[in-house]
């Protein structure tokens, strides 16, 4: 069975994180940046980043963004 978009998106953002190639403190790219590189939606892309928070794997700062926290 495919993946979701959603799931999708959650996979690389969290393998990125695990790789060292997202560190801690690094911003993440904005809701539009991501709707553009991986043709989703906004929807797709909010329902992402709400999970990665929900495991502790970003915090988003109220219009500065969403980065990637300490382990």
């Amino acid at each position: 069975m495919p993946k979701s978009k959603t799931q999708t998106l959650i996979d690389d953002i969290s393998g990125q994180i695990a790789a060292g190639r997202l560190k801690p403190g690094d911003r993440l790219p904005s809701t539009a940046e991501l709707r553009q590189q991986y043709g989703v939606s906004i929807t797709v892309v909010r329902n992402a980043i709400q999970w990665l928070k929900a495991v502790g794997l970003v915090e988003g700062l109220a219009g500065v963004g969403v980065f990637v926290t300490e382990k």
